[in-house]
């Protein structure tokens, strides 16, 4: 009977059990160049918000030559939480670093390579922003990142372990006079510093400034509609028709929403609340702008260009304090243009409004008596205008004789009839 550790010293030493291979240290790089973070769960704190205990995680923040720290705590691991992290640690550090090298998280890499590894595209945008460079560490391998990965045990057992907090911002309130007082002025053990002391004298003056408040995006992909709008965040924005059916990446901030397709910025509009509408006229066809937007001045400036009395008429119909419950009357009116032609409208709409009717259906009805009080031509025999017409002499018999078709009980007779 031995114990378990004797075992497995003596299995390592003597059976090659787990054997490890050597290793070197890294160089800590220049003062202020490289930043490592990572998450490291904490434990559970009761949310006042639902009653409900919670995973909190800390997303700490480790400076590579001084190990200067700051810690955020936070319930999720996303996106939105990495960047509220970062933008936090640069306030806590007063500036940027100019190279981070996370871990391979999720929000951050999309696709994990050891060359080229894929970044989210709301991550890279943020970077943009802040001016750092992004160096994800490998896949299953920790060493890329030392100095944050030995800093997640001792935050969970000198700070977090035995603690009593009252919610998230009273634990992270604690977390930031934690990281100032306690962790930055110990002595490190590896540097024999204290990390406040060396971040002060060699990092702080050669960080890159604090950025502008990040406005944080959402990112997407859309489909563009028949109607030419894509939906955005419960909002519709119209496109240009050339990209109906397509799928469009969209970027929108609190003030802007940006559509691009293949990396081309094809729309821009100003952001709209759920259920608003931002509607560019020249995205929509000409013939159907007009409906689309409810232009008055341009439906009566249509109708005047069938007619000055036209367009006057088109105007006193849409004179109500509802007009647009009135456009659908001045469409019937340049029906009607289209059907009689814009020379009898003219002089229908004038005879009317001298009489002061102001109606498009007794416009129509004008129209229509003026029709039927003239003759109707019936075309000749042969006329291609009439594929069966006949004149009226081809039925005349000789003698004046007429026939008749006279049907009785089903049973048809034809009787002649001579008239003088």
């Amino acid at each position: 009977m031995v114990p378990y550790r004797t075992l497995h010293r003596f299995a390592t030493e003597r059976c090659g059990y787990r054997a490890k291979a050597t290793t070197v240290r890294v160089a800590d790089g220049e003062p202020g160049a490289e930043l490592q973070i990572d998450f490291g769960h904490m434990g559970y704190l009761l949310d006042p918000v639902d009653g409900r205990r919670r995973k909190v995680h800390a997303l700490i923040f480790t400076a590579a030559y001084s190990r200067h720290m700051f810690i955020w705590l936070t319930y999720s691991q996303t996106l939105v939480a990495v960047i509220a992290g970062c933008e936090a640690a640069w306030v806590f550090f007063g500036g940027v670093f100019k190279v981070l090298i996370p871990d391979n998280l999720k929000p951050v890499v999309t696709d994990a390579d050891a060359v080229n590894p894929r970044l989210s595209q709301g991550w890279l945008d943020y970077a943009q922003h802040a001016g750092f460079v992004t160096d994800p560490a490998r896949v299953r391998s920790p060493k890329d990142k030392p100095r944050v990965e030995r800093a997640v045990q001792y935050v969970r057992g000198n700070f977090w372990a035995g603690e009593d907090f009252t919610d998230l911002a009273d634990a992270q309130a604690r977390a930031q006079v934690w990281c100032a007082q306690r962790a930055g002025m110990r002595t490190h053990g590896t540097t024999q510093r204290r990390p406040v002391e060396a971040f002060a004298q060699f990092e702080a003056h050669r960080l890159l400034p604090v950025p502008d408040p990040y406005d944080q995006p959402v990112f997407t992909t859309v489909k563009v509609h028949r109607d030419y709008h894509v939906e955005v965040a419960k909002a519709l924005y119209s496109v240009p028709e050339q990209y109906l059916g397509r799928g469009l990446d969209t970027r929108a901030d609190s003030e802007l929403v940006k559509l691009y397709w293949r990396g081309q910025l094809v729309k821009t509009h100003p952001r709209q609340p759920p259920g608003g509408r931002s509607t560019d006229r020249a995205d929509l066809p000409e013939h159907k702008a007009g409906y689309a937007l409810r232009d008055l001045a341009k439906l009566i400036a249509v109708c005047a260009g069938h007619g000055h009395n036209i367009g006057i008429y088109a105007e006193r119909v849409l004179d109500d304090p509802l007009p647009w419950t009135r456009m659908r009357s001045v469409y019937r009116l340049l029906g009607l243009i289209r059907r009689y032609g814009p020379d009898p409208v003219e002089a229908a709409c004038e005879r009317s409004l001298d009489l002061d009717v102001v109606s498009v259906s007794k416009i129509a009805a004008m129209l229509d008596r003026a029709c039927e009080s003239g003759k109707p031509v019936l075309p000749a025999a042969g006329s291609p205008t009439g594929r069966f017409a006949r004149d009226p002499g081809e039925f005349a018999m000789a003698g004046g004789a007429t026939q008749l078709t006279l049907i009785h009980g089903g049973t048809a007779t034809l009787e002649t009839e001579t008239t003088a």
